[in-house]
């Protein structure tokens, strides 16, 4: 269940007479999802592998995920061995700390970033290290060495939107003793990735995500890229069969869709530019954005009116509580008619 969805079910349980809106009919730009369908020879893989009976949900999937990892693998350039499946990508992330974190010692990461990493690093008794931003968007107070077991870095950054640079990332491989895990969930919106520094450094991981730029949120379905020794640990402790016949298809047949997959990219990138600027004639504090979403701050730099407003209109985006963040809103890159009428909106509420 989606967060506003538990918050909206919370209220109906203990607001009396409170009805919860229907939200399928909203603009509803607060997860970060892609707008546009998956491509058409995902319904196809799907609808092949059901067969007309449905007879092979009978039996188990390859537990390997294989033909994945080889398709992978030649996108990118690596030996299938270097490649790892996921039941999205935060089943690699969490393998990843159960692999490399025993109980106490150090996982670090940058606030604001996902913030999902310091939850997966409790669950498994590790202790987290936070850094801060400098106004350049570097890394506050990072050391020369830093001596945690993992270091996670979002790169395009959600929140905020920036990328950073290859060279500072390098950089920073080699300032980490131990693990590197360079988060690209939305990479593939961005002006580059790196990927390449895993055949550079040992002690680099990339993760990738095909929720946002696939649009397949629905599947499940990520992938991380390391070296051999890194992804045989991570084979020991993912489940056996971690992915299903139905994913595993609609993984392949996306992948390989690569048409489908730079027109739906170029598109939302487009669209993304045409609302940072419009937004920013509006007065609004807008992070030059890598990701499928941009971070904007109102004139007033008071966010929960302007989500407020939003919301009065049925538009959603994401507020944020946390006092860095509160002052503007995460805003997801919807259609070109939705980021209309989302501009209208703004308008409106001044």
């Amino acid at each position: 269940m989606l967060p506003f969805r538990s918050n909206i079910a919370a209220m109906a349980g203990y607001v009396p007479g409170y009805q919860p809106p229907d939200v399928a009919s909203w603009i509803k730009l607060n997860t970060n999802e892609n707008p546009y369908p998956p491509s058409p020879e995902v319904v196809k893989a799907i609808l092949a592998e059901l067969g007309d009976d449905g007879a092979l949900l009978r039996t188990y999937p390859s537990a390997s995920s294989q033909v994945l990892r080889e398709t992978v693998g030649e996108l990118f350039g690596f030996d299938p061995a270097w490649v790892i499946m996921a039941n999205g990508s935060d089943e690699v992330l969490n393998n990843l700390i159960r692999a490399f974190a025993g109980e106490g010692e150090e996982v670090g990461y940058v606030h604001p970033s996902y913030s999902y990493y310091a939850t997966l690093a409790e669950i498994q008794g590790a202790r987290v290290r936070t850094f801060g931003l400098t106004d350049d968007l570097r890394i506050a107070g990072f050391p020369g060495r830093y001596e945690g077991r993992l270091f996670f870095l979002t790169t395009p950054n959600s929140p905020l939107g920036f990328a950073f640079p290859l060279a500072y990332v390098e950089e920073l491989a080699t300032r980490c003793t131990g693990v590197l895990v360079v988060d690209e969930a939305y990479a593939d919106f961005a002006d580059g990735d790196a990927l390449d520094l895993v055949r550079r450094h040992e002690n680099v991981v990339v993760t990738r995500t095909l929720s946002k730029s696939y649009s397949l949120a629905g599947m499940r379905l990520g992938f991380a890229v390391a070296r051999p020794a890194v992804i045989a640990a991570l084979d020991k402790i993912r489940d056996h069969y971690n992915l299903d016949r139905l994913a595993q298809a609609a993984c392949v047949a996306s992948l390989r869709d690569r048409a489908y997959f730079a027109g739906c990219t170029r598109l939302i990138r487009e669209t993304r530019e045409w609302f940072s600027a419009e937004l920013r004639a509006l007065g609004y504090g807008v992070i030059p954005s890598q990701g499928n979403f941009v971070f904007a701050a109102p004139p007033d730099r008071n966010g929960k009116r302007v989500y407020d407003g939003l919301y009065a209109r049925k538009i959603l985006v994401r507020h944020f509580s946390d006092p860095l963040l509160a002052h503007g809103m995460r805003i997801s890159i919807g259609t070109w008619e939705e980021m209309e009428a989302t501009l209208a909106a703004l308008k409106e509420i001044g």
